[in-house]
């Protein structure tokens, strides 16, 4: 049961870092309320499944292709960029009487999915991070074992996305308008920051 909750935690930790998925679920929570922030951490948790099972069958090898690198890191400026501009631009339109979900759960989704499978430091997060738990439990464990503790990761991440959507969704209920929009476009601009630094990042490979 120990070792159970050690790999909960240990989701909790992968989750918990900063990053652009936690400030969409930020944005998303003050504009539409606790399901839109939390369906943004459903769609990055989606790609998380996908990741560990890539690494389980040893495919992620070929997303660290140069060609393949370079891809990812253009898509994840352009998804960061836009959706950091669109946040700018829905800031100033935020009123607190506005309704919750104006957009739908489904667009919450893909923000959380796109930004997830765009961003290279998940695929290379979830190949250090996860390979090592693969490695280790695959030699000390059986499958059924395995499948267990990857559940505990997912489990963990889920309940650091439950938290965050809670988090939230609850200062859309404690801050005025002002205070609000002050969040929304900070919350933009730390996207477009996290864009800017994909596309150096493309740019380093382009120009190697």
């Amino acid at each position: 049961m120990s070792v159970f909750l050690s790999y909960i935690f240990l989701g909790l930790s992968l989750a918990a870092p900063i990053g652009p998925v936690n400030a969409a679920q930020l944005d998303k929570g003050i504009k539409g309320g606790f399901l839109h922030a939390w369906f943004v951490g459903l769609g990055a948790m989606v790609v998380d499944v996908l990741y560990m099972m890539l690494v389980y069958l040893g495919v992620v090898q070929f997303l660290e292709a140069p060609f393949m690198k370079t891809f990812l890191w253009l898509f994840g400026f352009f998804v960061l960029t836009y959706t950091g501009i669109e946040s700018l631009i829905g800031a100033g339109k935020l009123e607190l009487n506005q309704k919750r979900g104006n957009e739908t759960l489904a667009k919450s989704f893909m923000a959380g999915f796109f930004m997830s499978l765009s961003n290279p430091l998940t695929i290379l997060f979830w190949l250090g991070i996860y390979g090592s738990v693969l490695a280790n439990t695959a030699t000390t464990y059986g499958f059924n074992q395995l499948l267990l503790y990857s559940g505990a990761i997912i489990l963990g991440v889920l309940l650091w996305d439950i938290t965050m959507a809670g988090i939230a969704s609850s200062f859309r209920n404690f801050l005025n308008t002002k205070i609000l929009i002050i969040i929304s476009v900070l919350s933009g601009l730390s996207l477009i920051g996290f864009g800017l630094y994909f596309g150096y990042q493309a740019f380093l490979l382009l120009s190697t």
